[in-house]
This record gives C-alpha cells, sequence and structure tokens, in this order.
C-alpha cells in the first residue's frame, strides 16, 4: 500500500503512535498526530519526528486535544492501544468511511516473516519473552515486540522472511485488527481484567478471542489446557489447536508428567528436560514456560536445545523480580500485577510471611476473592492509591492492614515490621496511572525505594539481569 500524499491520522502519541507516525512519514504520508497531553509532556519524541518530516512526509500535531474534523477528514486513522474505541471521535471517522485500525495492524501489512501472537490476562510479557529467548539461543533472527515495549512497525522496515516476531497483544491492541493474522497465536488465561473499560468479561475475552478471528488451517492455536475458558476456544478456533497443561498429559501439547515437562505431536512424544530447570518463581510460571517451548517448538527451534534456553533465562523486570535480600527479608518487585488474579498468582508464588503492598487506580477487580490467600499468607498489608480505601475494606478483616501515601514510606513500613525469612511483596492489583506514569515506573520507585538505605554496600555488587532491565531480544 502506498502512502506518499495521503492523509492518515495517528491517535496518541505514546510510543507505539510515535512510532507509526515515523513509518507512515518515512513512506510520504500526510501525518496528523493527535494527543491530549500538551506537547511539552511529549518531548522529545514529537520534536524527532518534525526532524523526520522536514526530509520526507508532511506532520500536522493536534495536541493538547483532540479535533472531529480531523477524524472524518483522515484516509486512514491509526490508534494507539491506549485510547477507547468507542470515543464518538471513532465513530465519526467510521461514519465518514474512513477505516480505523490498530498500529499492530498497519504493522502486518507490511512486516515480512513470521508472527507468534501471544495474549492472555497474565504472563504476556514473560512468555513472549521467553519465546524470543529461545528462538535467539537456537541462532533464528526473532524479535520480542509489541505490548513488551517495543512497538512492531519498528521492524517493518528491516524484516526479512526468515524473521520470527514473537509480539505480546493486548485486548486494546486486538480489539482494531483487521486483517492480522499470527501464524501461531497463543491465548495463556482469562480472568477478570480492564473492567472500567469493558462492559463486562465477556466483551472482554471477544476482545482476546480477536487473535484467531484470521486464522486457517495450517496455523496453529495455542491454549491453556487448565483454564475452562481457554480450553473450549479449541473447538471454535479455525486454526489447530495444540494445548498446554502443567496438570494432564496431553495428545498434543507440552505438559508435565513425572517432574518432567514433555511435548507430543504427530511424529510422537520428546522429554524436554526436567521442571527444576525452569528458574521462575510460581506454578503460573511453569504454565508460562510451557506454553513458551510449544511455540518455539510449533516454530520450528530444535526441542533438544530448549532445556538450556530456559535455564538460562532469568525472568523479566517487574515480573516477580527478586530485586535484593537484606537482612534475610527478601524483596520482590511484581509491578506488572495490575489485575487481582496476577496478584493471586504472586501471592501462591511463597508459602508465607508475605507483607504486601497493594493499590492503585481500581480496574473494578473483586478485591475479596484474594480474602482466602491474604488469611493464609499475607501478615501485614499496606494499602496505596486510589483504591487503598476498598482494598481496606475487601481485606482488613482476615490480614493487619495500613495505608501509606508514597512508595516510599510504604517499603519503610514493610522494613521496620519484617525479620528474617520474610517477604516483602510489591503485588498491586491496580493500574498505576493514579501515582505513576506507568507500572514500570512504579516497579522503579519500589526498587529505588527497597535499595536506597543499602547504596552504599550495594555499590559493589553487580547487578543482575533483571536488575539492569529487560530490552528485548
Amino acid at each position: 500500500m502506498s502512502y506518499r500524499g495521503k492523509s492518515v491520522l495517528v491517535a496518541g502519541a505514546g510510543r507505539s503512535g510515535v512510532a507509526a507516525a515515523r513509518f507512515l512519514l518515512s513512506r510520504g504520508a500526510r501525518v496528523t498526530l493527535t494527543d491530549i497531553r500538551p506537547r511539552e509532556s511529549l518531548e522529545p519524541a514529537v520534536g524527532g519526528l518534525e526532524e523526520l518530516a522536514a526530509r520526507s512526509g508532511e506532520l500536522a500535531l493536534e495536541l493538547g486535544g483532540h479535533r472531529e474534523e480531523s477524524f472524518r477528514r483522515s484516509d486512514l486513522v491509526v490508534v494507539s492501544p491506549g485510547i477507547p474505541l468507542s470515543l464518538p471521535l471513532f465513530d465519526a471517522s467510521r461514519a465518514a468511511g474512513v477505516p480505523v485500525i490498530a498500529e499492530v495492524e498497519l504493522a502486518y501489512r507490511h512486516i515480512e516473516g513470521t508472527l507468534i501472537g501471544i495474549t492472555g490476562s497474565n504472563g504476556k510479557t514473560t512468555t513472549t519473552a521467553l519465546v524470543a529467548h529461545l528462538a535467539s539461543a537456537a541462532g533464528r533472527r526473532c524479535r520480542a515486540a509489541g505490548n513488551i515495549g517495543t512497538p512492531l512497525i519498528r521492524y517493518a522496515e528491516d524484516s526479512a522472511p526468515g524473521d520470527l516476531y514473537a509480539v505480546e497483544l493486548s485486548s486494546f491492541q486486538l480489539e482494531a485488527i483487521d486483517t492480522f493474522r499470527p501464524a501461531i497465536g497463543a491465548i495463556l488465561n482469562l480472568t477478570p481484567d480492564h473492567l472500567d473499560r469493558y462492559a463486562g468479561f465477556g466483551e472482554y475475552v471477544a476482545a482476546k478471542q480477536r487473535l484467531f478471528m484470521n486464522q486457517v488451517d495450517g496455523d496453529r492455536a495455542v491454549l491453556n489446557a487448565d483454564d475452562a475458558r481457554t480450553a473450549a476456544m479449541a473447538a471454535a478456533v479455525h486454526s489447530r489447536p495444540v494445548l498446554f497443561s502443567r496438570r494432564r498429559s496431553l495428545e498434543r501439547g507440552a505438559f508435565v508428567r513425572g517432574g518432567r515437562v514433555l511435548y507430543r505431536s504427530d511424529d510422537g512424544e520428546r522429554d524436554l528436560f526436567p521442571v527444576e530447570a525452569v528458574g521462575l518463581v510460581g506454578a503460573h510460571n511453569l504454565e508460562n514456560v510451557l506454553a513458551a517451548c510449544a511455540m518455539a517448538i510449533l516454530a520450528g527451534i530444535p526441542a533438544e536445545g530448549l532445556e538450556a534456553g530456559v535455564r538460562a533465562f532469568r525472568g523479566v523486570e517487574h515480573r516477580i523480580e527478586l530485586v535484593a535480600e537484606l537482612d534475610g527479608v527478601r524483596y520482590y518487585n511484581d509491578s506488572k500485577a495490575t489485575n487481582v488474579d496476577a496478584t493471586a498468582k504472586a501471592l501462591e508464588s511463597f508459602p508465607g510471611n508475605i507483607l504486601l503492598i497493594a493499590g492503585g487506580r481500581d480496574k473494578e477487580g473483586d478485591f475479596a476473592s484474594l480474602r482466602p490467600l491474604v488469611r493464609q499468607r499475607v501478615r501485614r498489608l499496606v494499602v496505596i492509591g486510589e483504591a487503598a480505601d476498598k482494598l481496606r475494606r475487601a481485606l482488613a478483616d482476615v490480614t493487619a492492614v495500613s495505608a501509606a501515601g508514597s512508595m516510599e514510606e510504604a517499603v519503610s513500613a514493610c522494613r521496620r515490621e519484617a525479620g528474617p525469612g520474610d517477604v516483602v511483596l510489591l503485588a498491586p492489583a491496580c493500574a498505576s496511572f493514579d501515582m505513576f506514569r506507568d507500572y514500570e515506573e512504579r516497579g522503579r520507585a519500589f526498587k529505588e525505594a527497597v535499595l536506597a538505605p543499602h547504596r552504599g554496600e550495594e555499590a559493589g555488587r553487580r547487578p543482575g539481569p533483571c536488575e539492569e532491565g529487560f530490552h528485548g531480544l
């Protein structure tokens, strides 16, 4: 498709929007970039786009608010995932016959290579990173992209038919796909999330299931056999289902038996590695490993090399990340636990003696569902953010609860009470936007608060891979 001289509106000037605008400008388009935020909060990205527009294409900036007229008069609208498609502005585009697509849809139309699409309520980032790690360790050029941090469109100009792309996809991104079709697609699990955006859980599930809508018989749908909602999709997809399970053996897929991870296909059963090779904390991470290994094998990665790759994988920043062990207390950063189910999985990863920091912007989560786990494993809950009072009301009768006005205050409260053998865990069960720019900033604030009193003794210690941060593969 030629964009030269075409008018394309890009809604949202975040990472995806800026990357889409750069691609379109490089193709000679007349790009209008619109965002409700003022210009000063969007530098230096906006300045870089203006420099590019001086060489190729044309750029108009509509910042500090949206103009309905621009949405009606464009040839194409590319929407960033953070902007709800229910806004009347997009109705105006559609009424005028203007297509509205996601950045991942734009990328799909131009990128070469094999796409592995990964979604679910929890575990997406870890699984995406592991797929890319396993493929790269086997010598394949594989890039982690999408919701993991690097927009897929960034790779369109430098893609080749032999490339692999492990693409983390949110429900928001999937809302605005049209022809997007991953050769391998996976839904890891489904639990209530983003109910502040969707009319109900069914609408959220429908958005996730769009991952498979364009797949055909030669494609693969990787599904969690231990999750009733995803397992049921096996009968509905047009592609060939491949399952994974940590609880039972399967006719086709990855599973655990006798302390070993195995993979069974039409070619027979293969013993891959012992469960103990998985260094990540929590049963949910074993499920992520099973899904990643299934996708790697389906993408042509040799099964015999998977054990070494799994053993070498150290996890992803902000996902049950061990920050430090100080005075016998272990501090874990799970800032990516932005919904109730993710927090439950984090709590299940430790036998008890947990001091939990939770709270933030409520996503209409059912905090009361955490009561059994909190009663059994959490001896103090420190609540923060807008949801603090709701969390207190839901859980105050099953554990001790106190409030903090900042992350530093929350960590200090936990440090005063924690003793050897205890775990201080940030697992918020909420979005971060009331106090932080995103979950990454929240996680960094937690780590800074944990390490600040020990900077002198930490100065000579080399940080682990998660402390350095995950920069993609």
